[in-house]
C-alpha cells in the first residue's frame, strides 16, 4: 500500500470511526498530501529525519509556527494510525518538538492616549449639568475610565463593584476577582473623585438609589454590563481623537500594568495587582521589562554608546 492510499484509509478511519467533519477532514488531507508531496518517496515510509526536515522547509518557506503545528498535528495522527493498524512498527513523530507558538503581545495604549482618553472623559463629566441621561451617562463612564486605569481591574470586577466602594475614602480597596479570590487593589485621588461625582448622581436617579451596586442597570444582573461599557469606551476613544478600533476595557487594564512596569514597578507586585495566580500569565509583559532595561543600561552605563 503506497502512502496515497494509507492516507485515504486514514481519513475513512477518521470519518467513520471518529465522526471527523468534511472541514476537517479536508484540512487532513491537504496537510498530509503537501507532506507525502515534499518527502522523497512519500510520507508513510517518512523516517523522523525525512519529516523534520520538512518542517524546517515549511517553516523557512514562511508558515506561521500555528500552521506548522497544525502540520505536524495531522502528521502525528497519521502515524499513530499506522502504528495501531500494524503497518509500521514505529512512529517517527515522537521525538518531534512542536514548534513553538509566539505569545502575541497584548494591546495597550501609550501613555499619552491615556491622558487624552481621561482628559476628554473629564471634560464630558464637567460638562454634564442638566442631570439628564446624557449627564449621566458622562458622569458614570468617566468615573468606569479613571478607576479602570488606576486599579487595572477586569471589567467583569468593575462593572459589578459594590457601592461601599465609592462610599469610602480609602487610598485601597478590597476586590473579588477570579476563583473568588481576594486581593487589594489601590485606588488614586482622581479615581476616589469621579466615583463620588458619579455617587451623588446616582442618588438621585430614584432606580438606582438602592442598587448594591456601584454601577447599576436595569438588567439581569442588575449592574452595567460589558457591552455597554465597551460601547461607551469606543464613543470615547473616538471623541478624544484616538482609533476606537484600538480600544477596549482589556486595553485599559494593559495599560495599567504596561505603564506600571515602564516607571519601575516590580514584576511580583503587578501579577498581585492584576490578580494573576501564576507569574507566567504576567510575563506577556516581559516585552516592558527589556526595554526598560536596554534604556538604563544605556542612559547609565559609562561605557555605553
Amino acid at each position: 500500500m503506497n502512502s496515497a492510499a494509507r492516507i485515504e484509509a486514514f481519513l475513512e478511519m477518521m470519518s467513520a470511526e471518529r465522526g471527523a467533519a468534511e472541514n476537517t477532514l479536508s484540512s487532513y488531507r491537504r496537510d498530509l498530501e503537501d507532506a507525502s508531496g515534499a518527502i522523497d518517496g512519500g510520507l508513510a515510509g517518512a523516517a523522523a529525519a525525512d519529516i523534520r526536515a520538512y518542517l524546517d522547509d515549511i517553516a523557512a518557506r514562511g508558515f506561521a509556527a500555528t500552521s506548522q503545528a497544525r502540520k505536524l498535528s495531522a502528521i502525528r495522527q497519521f502515524f499513530k494510525f499506522l502504528y495501531a493498524e500494524g503497518l509500521r512498527g514505529d512512529d517517527p513523530t515522537g521525538t518531534l518538538d512542536s514548534p513553538r507558538k509566539g505569545r502575541p503581545l497584548p494591546k495597550t495604549m501609550s501613555e499619552a492616549d491615556t491622558g487624552r482618553l481621561i482628559d476628554r472623559a473629564a471634560l464630558e463629566a464637567g460638562d454634564a449639568s442638566s442631570g439628564d441621561g446624557d449627564s449621566l451617562a458622562s458622569l458614570r463612564l468617566h468615573a468606569l475610565v479613571e478607576v479602570l486605569y488606576a486599579t487595572g481591574l477586569r471589567v467583569s470586577e468593575l462593572v459589578g463593584l459594590p457601592v461601599t466602594v465609592a462610599q469610602r475614602d480609602d487610598r485601597f480597596f478590597m476586590v473579588r476577582g477570579k476563583g473568588d479570590k481576594e486581593r487589594m487593589v489601590p485606588l488614586s485621588a482622581k479615581a476616589r473623585a469621579a466615583m463620588k461625582t458619579w455617587l451623588a448622581a446616582r442618588a438621585k436617579v430614584p432606580a438606582f438609589a438602592d442598587s448594591p451596586f456601584l454601577f447599576p442597570a436595569a438588567s439581569d444582573s442588575g449592574y452595567l454590563s460589558r457591552q455597554v461599557f465597551a460601547r461607551d469606551l469606543k464613543g470615547l476613544a473616538a471623541r478624544a481623537g484616538i482609533a476606537s478600533a484600538k480600544i477596549s476595557p482589556h486595553v485599559l487594564r494593559h495599560a495599567f500594568a504596561s505603564h506600571l512596569l515602564q516607571n519601575g514597578a516590580d514584576l511580583r507586585a503587578v501579577q498581585q495587582l492584576l490578580g494573576h495566580a501564576d507569574i507566567s500569565t504576567t510575563q506577556i509583559y516581559t516585552h516592558v521589562l527589556e526595554e526598560r532595561l536596554v534604556r538604563l543600561v544605556n542612559d547609565h552605563h559609562p561605557l555605553a554608546d
